[in-house]
């Protein structure tokens, strides 16, 4: 007696359609046929808010997930099982009946200056042409460099690098992830990293999201998970939902495991550096603490408490006049 064949699961991908976003998706995809071979990955390219209007600044046209809702209502609806995102993209609120259920690997969480000219921040004359889309590389580029004049610029990863490599900026700041990514690091002139210019909370990671009653989707992603990097971004995360901001506040955050010798022992815990700043860098609140690596939730309102007790309060209020 022969036995029924089994129809081959395809599991289907939400995406943006960037390069960045299906380069993105397309590695998450080669990563679950990896793990799964056999497993039919497919990629679905929808267009969402932050794609369709390039040239709008993002606070004006809605600022809190102008790159997820469609694609999160592919999944609710049943179009797609799963959605990558870039979760520095990703609110912090979302709909119940969605999970985050997998964070693969995090790339260099770093920012990126491409100053073809000068070369690096310090070496800017005043008065240079910066050009970035976020608060937060606004808020500390003022903070370290008040003499220079700092762009609201949009666009893919290319739009933006082009301002500079074709002299319309003096310089630009992307995350080194998208320009890694992309092969672009080559262009990149000085790396911005942590703890002298913090990244935002989750860049570099990569976000998968499914409907929490899909337990086969969620079995599907368990390999892809990566553990240290799933518990730096909760406590991340975390922070910035206890403050009630949205991913395009000035906040930054960098979260990570490191060794604590304890009367010389080793012991594994989980730090948390965060900063809020003024829209324009003349003042910021910071807070570094750690905490057990079992609990990233907690360390993530520890640090939240420590910003308010410092005043973050005030600095996010002048940030919520600013965008509305």
């Amino acid at each position: 007696m022969s036995s029924t064949p089994i129809k081959p699961l395809t599991l289907r991908i939400g995406t943006r359609g960037s390069r960045l976003a299906r380069w993105q998706a397309e590695w998450v995809a080669n990563r679950l046929r990896s793990c799964h071979p056999g497993l039919n990955v497919v990629l679905v390219e929808i267009h969402t808010q932050g794609d369709r209007d390039r040239n709008s600044q993002l606070a004006a046209i809605g600022g809190t997930g102008l790159f997820t809702k469609e694609i999160q209502r592919a999944v609710l609806d049943g179009l797609v099982d799963i959605a990558v995102h870039s979760l520095k993209d990703l609110p912090t609120q979302g709909p119940d009946e969605l999970v985050l259920a997998a964070v693969p690997g995090r790339e260099d969480v770093a920012d990126a200056l491409i100053a073809p000219v000068h070369q690096t921040l310090q070496a800017l004359p005043a008065g240079s042409q910066i050009g970035t889309s976020s608060l937060r590389r606004r808020a500390q580029l003022l903070h370290l460099r008040p003499d220079i004049q700092v762009a609201t610029i949009r666009g893919n990863v290319e739009t933006r690098l082009n301002q500079a490599l074709e002299g319309k900026l003096d310089a630009v700041i992307l995350a080194w992830a998208g320009l890694h990514r992309l092969s672009l690091h080559r262009h990149v002139t000085q790396r911005l990293a942590p703890p002298d210019f913090l990244p935002a909370v989750g860049q570099g990671a990569l976000g998968i999201e499914c409907r929490v009653k899909d337990t086969t989707t969620r079995t599907l992603l368990l390999p892809i998970d990566d553990a240290p990097t799933h518990r730096a971004i909760l406590a991340e995360r975390t922070t910035l939902a206890e403050l009630e901001g949205g991913c395009l506040i000035p906040m930054a955050a960098w979260a990570r495991d490191i060794d604590v010798d304890i009367d010389g022992d080793k012991s594994g815990q989980l730090a948390l550096d965060a900063a809020v700043f003024d829209p324009d860098g003349h003042s910021h609140v910071a807070a570094t603490l750690t905490g057990p690596r079992e609990d990233p939730r907690e360390l993530g309102f520890r640090v939240a408490r420590a910003l308010r007790a410092q005043g973050a309060e005030p600095l996010l209020e002048r940030t919520r006049q600013r965008t509305t």
